[in-house]
């Protein structure tokens, strides 16, 4: 059966993609455009709660019952159970996996998007909000949290066992926007590694590239309104 996944081409949307091609899932995207407040539509509020993207609706649930599923992290442990796969084989193997996995719900994710926020879409706004503060203690936790991934990485192939599990599929799309958080690689050699090496497997070239002509470069005023203001 075909999952419904609730989308838009951001970061935690990629999560999904990314699995659900990483596992074979057969999957049909229905964008939820967060520009233009699609995620306060009753209907969609019905999935997700939180009137936040990614969501999916799985026709084929627990004991053969459908299930709605909202929290980017909670939907990639639910791909993994249900498939038996990216989340290692041992109980001990999970726990790796889910202490990194929480570490980027809990971690990486917010930061990032605070420093995007205050570093790219506040000085656009109207008047622009330029908060050196903000900007500065969210670029400084983006780089310390990037310091401890590339230490993380030594020597190792992927963040969490011998083997791609969600939590690299979790991490991997927020990273990947170093360059937009302010950050630099050139003192951390094992995270380029990685990000150039999972940025080569076709699930995630293709996970990525979902709908991604509907994100435009830059959001107009109308747009960020929507997205921080509401």
């Amino acid at each position: 059966m075909t999952i419904a996944l609730y989308y838009w081409p951001t970061p935690n949307g990629h999560k999904i993609t990314i699995a659900l091609e990483e596992l074979g899932l057969p999957y049909e995207v229905k964008l939820v455009n967060i520009g233009k407040g699609d995620q306060f539509a009753p209907d969609f509020l019905k999935i997700a709660p939180n009137n936040r993207m990614p969501a999916i609706v799985d026709p084929d649930g627990p004991d053969g019952a459908p299930i709605s599923i909202f929290e980017s992290g909670a939907i990639l442990q639910y791909l993994a159970r249900k498939s038996g796969k990216l989340y290692g084989r041992t109980e001990r193997e999970r726990v790796a996996v889910d202490q990194w996995l929480m570490w980027q719900m809990g971690g990486v994710g917010p930061m990032a998007g605070q420093a995007h926020h205050f570093l790219k879409y506040a000085p656009q706004m109207d008047p622009p909000q330029v908060l050196p503060y903000a900007q500065e203690r969210y670029r400084k936790e983006v780089g310390r949290l990037y310091g401890v991934l590339d230490r993380q990485l030594q020597g190792r192939e992927f963040v969490a066992g011998d083997s791609l599990s969600i939590a690299d599929i979790a991490i991997w799309p927020w990273a990947l926007g170093w360059e937009g958080q302010q950050q630099t690689l050139d003192d951390k050699p094992d995270l380029a590694r990685w990000l150039k090496a999972l940025g080569a497997r076709p699930a995630f070239q293709k996970g990525r590239a979902v709908a991604a002509e509907a994100r435009l470069p830059t959001m107009d005023k109308q747009a960020m309104e929507t997205l921080f203001k509401r």
